[in-house]
């Protein structure tokens, strides 16, 4: 036998061993799920107008049409807030072309959004693998992780770069996991290569939020390996994981470094500058209101265990948009009074916090039994960090409701503060949970006769416990908390407030048409409670066949294969039915009904607007302020994304947001001018020409010099904009020395790209030109006649050149050079990521074949 054939059949033997085998049909299993999941919609190109996902498309439109026309990319640009950087709206960087194939790999070439649920229980699946799980318990573990609910509901919400951070989690814990077992190289190398993926898909809150778990897991191995003494086995392994992190962040370097040193000019930086009255007090980070907003009830945390404890979602998609859910959506409202089903038509199925929700946290009755169990007989630190991690995460996730853990990770841990919507921290019970259960079952389906006796009693009372909690729920609904919300409340209150406006008094209003009137109160009571009910049984009922099969198998009356199918086939019955509430056929858009037309639909005004080619100007839009939609057509005031500029917040708080309550002073409409809003849309919805909106650029006759930003914002308010700018003394050698505008001198724009403006000057002598373009402390370079020229800030957030006498061109362009150095790094990181997973690939070959397993 030559060579050629030993290599061919030493290949052959470990891809076609049986294990091997088994994870290909596994994957087959997948393919179907996540198929029929999104079946026929994802097939037929039906498409999820995520409200979300419409945004960053909006928020990208100048980007991506520069991109078509040039073929450039711009890392700059003016559809929102008067401009700012594109590093957290669609970072793209040459180097990611080098992994790009690997989301289309991991999503088994389905179709969107199938594919998305194909990679999320593909990357379970591997950790599976790893952690050497039989094929029904890896299966069902996958299945478990990738219909989580809330992986489900971020989907239809168009949260696509967090669930895509998600997927790539537990095959990086699959690689850490391989490195302490001593596959120092097979496991690192699978760690860097996933990480890698996790951190490019740039949410930084999800790789942060399992940077706690990783933590756990290395104080788990470190754990055992003090009490094995085999602190040399740790020690290699966390040596070749700090590498690998090293090469997976070095491979995202250029987003990495471009978003940190962005975020320190952002609100996740510094909340404000200011510090007067008004405006708020700077600090490093969120404001703590902000960053708890949305926090999880600890009653609410039981919707691991049954979804509706809370009534489920108040919105969900439907046909493109959001659809708020109404009690009168409920069978039994069928029954009630006139009076009755026109109040409840105003109440939500929700009953938790004002903030609402998509749709609860729920991982699975059965998995929650089998988590249990898994605390119960699993052995070891690995069990204790999950079990730790699990109990952690929850509480966090309570925010608000437990400020006491919240302060403490404020003031303590780094980086916390930097991150709002507190109560998605529970991805990390979304993980640990069926991660453990899996664990358990992997313990019980490998047990001997004698062992499986033993573990009848523990897993009766796994199972037996959450069934009790059904049990409870089932009787007493509301002893998860009040069945009236305090949204319910402030409705009520609203519509008492209507009748009396309309001559009904206020008695007769309380008494019949409000929470007071008994009828009324038992109506909306009622409602939810079957909610909580239904739910409950139908939890309980799951448990109990769950439970059943288990006994069955423990008592020797089935085999470990058909039981282990069994609850697979339970747990991928009961996630795949609830999940259907929150994203179904319903929530898509047909196919014909889209195409060919723009995400964001024109309007008249839009179309009014657009006809005036005047280069460069900008739209303040007072009704969709706070919306992306503007910023698909135009160059837009407001806009709507989480990491604005911090000093053009402040610019909103003090003169910009006084037009969306009609509260506008002269002084506001002067910094509108000087951000050259040519056209308002009012309240009305009617568009304006400004006359008076200050163009692109304007020669002042004076600077005026402040010493901080209280007093740099405060002069905003009189001064003549058009004649005078302000700015802080530490820019003062850059702009001194200039004259007083004469008449005739001129300054006027010539060309328009997102990163790069070109100007004319014609001046009698040396003067500061003031730009009605966002600053930006780094990236933004200037030339005049081609020499260097130095840009300095004034009016709080624009731009300033000092320019000599004479006729001159001058051009700003948008070129960070961190951007460059990094992807030289990325690239290189890239590499050597590869190379150690052909290494790692070329030594597993040389092994004997994979065992079998029965």
């Amino acid at each position: 036998m030559n060579m050629k054939e030993t290599v061919w059949n030493t290949i052959s033997r470990h891809l076609l061993s049986r294990r091997v085998m088994q994870f290909v049909g596994c994957l087959a299993v997948v393919l179907v799920v996540a198929g029929a999941f999104f079946y026929p919609d994802a097939f037929e190109g039906n498409t999820l107008s995520q409200h979300d996902m419409q945004q960053g498309i909006a928020n990208g439109q100048e980007a991506a049409a520069y991109h078509e026309a040039t073929g450039d990319v711009t890392r700059w640009t003016n559809s929102l807030f008067s401009g700012m950087p594109t590093f957290q709206i669609s970072p793209s960087y040459p180097s990611m072309h080098l992994f790009g194939w690997v989301n289309a790999v991991m999503g088994l070439g389905l179709p969107s959004p199938a594919n998305l649920l194909a990679m999320m229980m593909v990357g379970f699946l591997i950790l599976m693998w790893v952690m050497k799980m039989r094929w029904p318990v890896a299966l069902t573990g996958a299945i478990a992780y990738g219909l989580s609910s809330y992986f489900i509901i971020i989907i239809g919400a168009g949260h696509i770069w967090k669930f895509l951070t998600l997927t790539y989690v537990p095959p990086t814990i699959a690689g850490i996991i391989l490195c302490y077992r001593g596959r120092y190289l097979a496991g690192s190398a699978l760690a860097a290569f996933f990480a890698m993926m996790q951190i490019a898909q740039n949410h930084v809150q999800m790789t942060y939020y399992f940077l706690f778990v990783i933590a756990g897991l290395v104080i788990a191995y470190l754990v055992k390996a003090l009490r094995e003494k085999g602190m040399r086995r740790w020690c290699i392994a966390t040596a070749s994981l700090a590498v690998a992190g090293a090469l997976a962040v070095a491979a995202n370097m250029p987003s990495l470094y471009n978003t940190y040193e962005y975020s320190k000019e952002t609100m996740r930086g510094s909340h404000s500058l200011l510090s007067q009255p008004g405006a708020s007090e700077a600090q490093g980070g969120l404001d703590k209101d902000y960053i708890t907003q949305y926090s999880y009830q600890p009653s609410e945390t039981f919707s691991l265990l049954i979804p509706n404890i809370k009534g489920g979602a108040s919105a969900r998609p439907e046909k493109g948009r959001l659809v708020a859910t109404s009690l009168t959506d409920l069978d039994d409202a069928r029954q009630l009074g006139e009076a009755e089903k026109q109040y409840v038509q105003y109440l939500s199925q929700y009953f938790g916090d004002p903030e609402g929700t998509n749709g609860p946290v729920y991982v699975g009755a059965l998995i929650f039994a089998f988590f249990l169990l898994g605390a119960v007989i699993v052995r070891g630190p690995l069990k204790w960090a999950l079990v730790v991690l699990t109990i952690f995460s929850i509480v966090l996730a309570w925010g608000r409701h437990a400020m006491m853990f919240t302060d403490i990770m404020l003031a303590a841990v780094p980086m916390y503060g930097k991150f709002r919507t507190v109560e998605s921290i529970l991805v990390i019970a979304e993980f640990t949970m069926p991660l453990l259960a899996a664990m358990g079952l992997q313990k019980i389906f490998t047990a001997d006769a004698e062992q499986r006796r033993k573990y009848i009693r523990p897993a009766m009372w796994c199972i037996g416990i959450p069934a009790a909690i059904c049990l409870l729920a089932l009787v007493f609904p509301g002893m998860f908390g009040s069945l009236i919300s305090d949204n319910d409340r402030l409705i009520d209150g609203y519509l008492t407030e209507a009748l009396m406006s309309q001559g009904y008094p206020r008695a007769s209003v309380m008494r019949e048409f409000s929470l007071e009137a008994p009828a009324i109160y038992e109506a909306v009571t009622d409602l939810r409670s079957s909610l909580v009910t239904a739910d409950a049984m139908r939890s309980l009922f799951i448990l109990l066949l769950g439970g059943a099969l288990l006994y069955m198998y423990l008592r020797g009356l089935i085999s470990w294969v058909v039981a282990a199918c069994g609850v697979g086939l339970v747990v991928l019955g009961d996630l795949y039915m609830v999940n259907k509430r929150y994203l179904s056929h319903d929530s898509f858009v047909p196919a014909y009904a889209s195409a060919g037309k723009p995400v964001i639909a024109k309007t008249p005004v839009d179309d009014m607007i657009l006809a005036d080619t005047t280069a460069n100007y900008r739209v303040m839009d007072i009704p969709r302020f706070n919306s992306a939609a503007p910023s698909y057509y135009h160059k837009a005031i407001g806009g709507y994304h989480a990491a604005k500029l911090t000093r053009y917040q402040d610019l909103i708080d003090r003169h910009l947001s006084h037009f969306l309550d009609g509260r506008e002073t002269d002084a506001d409409w002067n910094v509108l001018n000087m951000l050259n809003a040519r056209y308002i849309i009012g309240l009305d919805g009617q568009p304006l020409l400004n006359t008076e909106a200050q163009g692109n650029a304007w020669l002042v006759s004076n600077v005026r010099y402040v010493d901080n930003p209280d007093d740099e914002m405060g002069a905003l308010s009189h001064l003549d904009l058009l004649t005078e700018a302000v700015a802080d003394k530490s820019f003062h050698d850059i702009l001194a020395g200039a004259s007083a505008a004469a008449p005739g001198d001129t300054i006027y724009e010539t060309s328009y790209s997102p990163n790069r403006l070109t100007y004319h000057a014609s001046l009698s002598a040396p003067a500061v030109a003031v730009f009605s373009e966002v600053y930006f402390p780094w990236g933004w370079t200037a030339t005049v006649d081609g020499a260097p020229a130095d840009i300095a800030r004034v009016n709080y957030v624009l731009r300033a050149i000092k320019l000599p006498a004479g006729n001159h061109t001058v051009v700003m362009t948008f070129d960070p050079k961190s951007i460059h150095t990094t992807d030289t790094v990325a690239t290189i990181a890239i590499i050597l990521i590869y190379i150690a997973l052909a290494a790692a690939v070329v030594i597993w070959f040389r092994r004997p074949a994979p065992a079998t397993e029965e």
